[in-house]
């Protein structure tokens, strides 16, 4: 397949358009389609670059108007003879039109076979072929500025030029060899070493790049977590502006992941509300919650939603653990918007901390009466905690460094005239207040600065392979130079990186990789 330059066709449009397009490539194309097609002159007698009106029949019967483009090699985006043509969407017109050609000689193309071609013509690289498809499948400003960047080459020219420094380093080690006799050193050790740590370095920092890249790509994951009927599925419905999540007031009814996306300042994000978090003997619901420890391990923001009517006033809290010495552990302000690194949990066992929050969650303080029938705990503080900021309890799992938490208090219409710690954020995710906030400070956590000023991001998993791959071989090049590696040693090392970076352009490939690559390609494109 990867050598084959028969003609082939294929619809480049989804079906449901009013207008569709059937593309037409190979040395035959323009023959092929001129066996079907009829206008004020022969196609090929034509320019490129050129539209002609005129009709496709089949025999007598008139299939349809159409508008025909006519692109002439190399000048086409398969490097080939091309053909384009504008019908209506409707899908009988365009099955009609695909089996005129396929009887006029041409065959259906395979899924990527267009770009697959325009690569092996030298029209792009493989770095760029594979932004084609990100490009398509781009559903954000972040992820279309990521794939257009790709696409116009600039991770190309960046690994050429890395692959460049890379050459002259080996070729000047090679240099040595053909003067072993005379003991002559072309390329300084010190020199060498200095010039493979800044490539180790821009290596490094494309590599570290992926995290953002693949997020910017598929989507921020962001995790909703919390006790149960904390409002959870409230939020994520209007984070979505729909009803997408189930709501109850039983509580532990969401036990399966329920993942959304919404785009929110250009980025999209995804959203995983997860099963609150508690003791429990229900072997559904346990499942739930290690779903719900799943979902946190993978999410790149966490936002932790806390029920504003169980929390009591910082003052009243203090008073409490005076009278009330705490047993194993104490719960402080969790406010800050960032994890940072060695952020505590207190979370032993899966149960511990679920328990504790879940008691303290729903079960009246000691000493404390219950609120009178037709009230709510909300109304019964009112008089007495005007000013007063909400304590709220340690979170109840860890986080990565990487990762980032939002500390966010529901159902603060309930509790008027409290204050929150800093950085936490007041909702009432039934009412819709403090909903924007919320959004704005989740774009906050995601940083573009790079992106949109055009630094190269990664965001293949590909890419970010082979880029591993060459950090772990220039690592063993810079060893062997402090080892005192002869020239054809450090040269074989450093020739190990050029094929790695090389990979990810497409100057070192297979049949397999490419037919892998491709194969993920719409039909059509």
């Amino acid at each position: 397949m990867l050598h084959d330059h028969d003609t082939i066709v294929a619809p480049a449009t989804p079906t449901g358009g009013a207008i569709a397009v059937v593309r037409v490539s190979g040395s035959g194309a323009i023959e092929t389609v001129e066996r079907i097609f009829r206008g004020r002159r022969p196609l090929s007698e034509a320019a490129g670059y050129t539209l002609h009106r005129g009709t496709i029949s089949d025999g007598a019967r008139l299939i349809d108007d159409v508008l025909v483009s006519l692109f002439r090699a190399p000048h086409s985006y398969t490097g080939e003879d091309s053909v384009e043509i504008s019908c209506h969407g409707s899908a009988y017109v365009v099955s009609e039109i695909l089996r005129l050609l396929l009887d006029a000689g041409a065959r259906m193309a395979t899924p990527g076979e267009f770009t697959l071609r325009a690569f092996l013509a030298g029209k792009l690289d493989l770095a760029q072929a594979e932004a084609v498809a990100d490009l398509i499948a781009s559903s954000s400003r972040a992820a279309h500025t990521l794939a257009a960047g790709q696409l116009r080459g600039g991770f190309s020219k960046r690994l050429d030029h890395l692959r460049g420094e890379l050459l002259h380093l080996a070729s000047l080690l090679e240099l040595e060899l053909d003067f072993s006799e005379e003991d002559v050193e072309f390329a300084d050790r010190r020199k060498l070493r200095c010039t493979m740590e800044e490539i180790l370095s821009e290596i490094l920092r494309l590599r570290g790049s992926f995290a953002l890249g693949s997020a910017l790509k598929e989507g921020i994951p962001v995790a909703i977590v919390g006790a149960p009927n904390v409002g959870k599925s409230t939020l994520l419905n209007r984070l979505l502006n729909e009803d997408r999540a189930m709501v109850s007031e039983i509580a532990g009814t969401t036990r399966d992941l329920i993942e959304e996306q919404t785009v929110i300042d250009g980025v999209r994000f995804r959203f995983i509300d997860t099963a609150g978090i508690r003791a429990t003997d229900d072997r559904l619901e346990r499942m739930g919650i290690e779903r719900t420890r799943a979902g946190i391990a993978r999410a790149r923001i966490v936002v932790r939603l806390v029920d504003a009517t169980t929390l009591a006033p910082a003052d009243s809290a203090r008073t409490e653990a005076a009278a009330n010495p705490p047993h194993t552990h104490s719960a402080t302000a969790a406010g800050d918007n960032t994890a940072a690194a060695g952020t505590h949990v207190n979370a032993a066992a899966d149960n511990i901390a679920t328990a504790a929050i879940s008691d303290t969650h729903n079960a009246p303080a000691a000493g404390s009466q219950s609120a009178p029938e037709g009230t709510t705990a909300a109304t019964a503080r009112d008089a007495h905690e005007d000013g007063a900021t909400l304590r709220l309890p340690e979170p109840e799992f860890t986080l990565r460094p990487e990762q980032r938490l939002l500390t966010v208090v529901n159902k603060l219409d309930m509790r008027p005239g409290v204050t929150l710690p800093e950085g936490v954020i007041g909702i009432s995710a039934k009412r819709g207040e403090g909903i924007d906030l919320l959004r704005h400070r989740l774009r906050e956590q995601v940083d573009t600065a790079a992106l949109e000023q055009g630094d190269t991001v990664v965001s293949n998993g590909r890419h970010y392979e082979a880029l591993t791959a060459a950090e772990r071989a220039l690592e063993e090049a810079l060893r062997g130079c402090d080892a005192m590696l002869t020239a054809d040693l450090l040269s074989e090392e450093i020739r190990q990186v050029i094929f790695h970076l090389g990979t990810i352009t497409g100057q070192i490939t297979t049949d397999e990789i490419l037919g892998n690559i491709f194969s993920k390609f719409c039909i059509g494109k």
